[in-house]
């Protein structure tokens, strides 16, 4: 059984729950509202013992749910995959799924029901939630931010932005087809794995220059690009950069920021 805000009310829910002796209800609704969802349900009375509650939330662990883990088992159910839309069951296919639960029977449960889209379910406990989470945001949402600050910089050469999104995705795609093979120290390419200082600095010295022509002012592109280029150099150094070409890149994505301090102070 589905919960939803805009569908369905507390009290028809409750009703529809004790005319049955077992069911899992989902509570798919913005994680802000999870625990005040759960305070009503526990509100409207006895619930009969063979309902589950299980919230989809990615970063909140069982203990919004503690109102109702006296009488009933609760659990969390998180697949590791965008939805920024409705999609059929076909898209949990091959994707993690974040599982826990307060009892053994409704952790079984939530495993089956994981496998039986397709996905592969995953402990990940209250402890581990907001770390997993953040690990998400990096491969989904920053991703995505990603694309655009290198859309918006083809666009700054007169791309528009689906010639810039065609050109770039199957580069992405490349790239985490690569990282999947060969985990990120075996995938990273480019200057900074190279070790070209003198790209790296040419690259700086042009996204500064955009970055002066933008009514918002700042240097946002090549902040991130030096941000992103110190993770890269880390990854570099792993995969046997050498140290005295690691050092000259890393003074060249770190000189202006000393610089910009420094004039600030």
């Amino acid at each position: 059984m589905l919960l939803t805000p805009a569908r369905h009310g507390v009290p028809a829910l409750i009703r529809a729950l004790r005319a049955r002796s077992r069911a899992t209800v989902f509570l798919t609704v913005p994680d802000g509202s999870i625990e005040r969802f759960a305070r009503e349900i526990a509100a409207g009375g006895v619930i009969p013992r063979g309902v589950a509650f299980v919230h989809c939330s990615g970063a909140l662990g069982l203990d919004v749910l503690d109102v109702l883990a006296a009488e009933n088992a609760v659990g969390s159910f998180h697949p590791l995959q965008s939805f920024p839309e409705p999609r059929p069951p076909e898209a949990f296919r091959g994707s993690l799924v974040a599982i826990d639960a307060g009892t053994d029977p409704l952790r079984r449960r939530l495993q089956r029901l994981a496998r039986d889209v397709g996905a592969k379910p995953r402990q990940v406990r209250d402890s581990e939630r907001v770390v997993y989470h953040a690990a998400a945001v990096f491969a989904s949402n920053y991703l995505v931010a990603l694309a655009g600050e290198a859309v918006e910089l083809l666009r700054a050469i007169g791309w528009s932005e689906r010639e810039a999104a065609a050109g770039l995705v199957p580069l992405m795609r490349g790239a985490l087809a690569e990282v999947a093979r060969r985990g990120p120290t075996g995938a990273l390419t480019g200057p900074i794995r190279r070790g070209d200082v003198e790209t790296v600095t040419r690259h700086l010295e042009a996204l500064a220059a955009i970055d002066a022509r933008s009514p918002r002012g700042g240097s946002r592109k090549a902040d991130v690009y030096r941000m992103l280029g110190l993770t890269a150099l880390e990854i570099a150094s792993k995969s046997g950069l050498d140290p005295a070409a690691a050092e000259q890149v890393d003074r060249a994505l770190t000189r202006d920021v000393a610089a910009t301090r420094r004039r600030r102070r």
